[in-house]
Parts: structure tokens; sequence; C-alpha cells
């Protein structure tokens, strides 16, 4: 997948990744999933964008999500946005449908 200078992807990607390779990143990740379209996510999006700025290593990546899409059901992401904290590809913890930048430092507070 790719990502840019800032470590993280600015457009939903389809997914490229298996649960598998999830598994296999390194160091901190913040995996969102959701959908350009969905309002809930474009109402998340500036205060993600925010923090995500705050982390300069932390790694972000943007996956498209939806009916049949193997990486968020492997996940159980149920609503969008829904962003999932890694550490060495384990959970560290999650955040639904985030509205203020505060919600999402709390979710970033756990990395390392």
């Amino acid at each position: 997948m790719e990502t840019n200078d800032s470590r993280s992807n600015s457009d939903y990607a389809e997914e490229t990744l298996t649960f598998d390779q999830v598994g296999e990143l390194s160091g901190d990740v913040l995996l969102e999933f959701g959908a350009p379209w969905c309002g809930h996510c474009q109402a998340a999006n500036s205060a993600i964008t925010e923090v995500v700025a705050e982390h300069p290593r932390l790694r972000h990546i943007k996956i498209y999500d939806g009916k049949g899409k193997r990486l968020g059901r492997g996940f159980r992401v149920k609503l969008w946005p829904t962003l999932i904290l890694l550490r060495d590809g384990k959970e560290v913890d999650r955040l639904v449908r985030p509205l203020r930048a505060a919600e999402v430092r709390e979710l970033m507070s756990k990395s390392s």
C-alpha cells in the first residue's frame, strides 16, 4: 500500500492488506475503516487528520470498507469510521465515529 511522506494516505484505499499481513505490521499503526461518501467519515476527517499530524511516526492507513470486505469483517467493523490502533500487528484499542480531536487524542495516548 502506498503512503505519502507523512506516512498517511489521504484517500480510502481498496483493501490491499490481508488480516495476516496486518498482523505482521511493526510499530504503531492506525487503521481507519470507512468510505469517502460516508457522512460520518467526512465529519470525523478533520479531527482525525489533526491528531495524526501530531504523530509523525505513526503509519495511518485508510481502508475503503463495505459489504464483503474481508479485512473490515475480520476486525468486526460495523460502523464508520472505525479507528483501530495497532501495536506490532495487535489491536491496542479502537474508536468508533469520533467527532472531536480530543477523542482521537485519547485513543492515541495508548500508542507507544
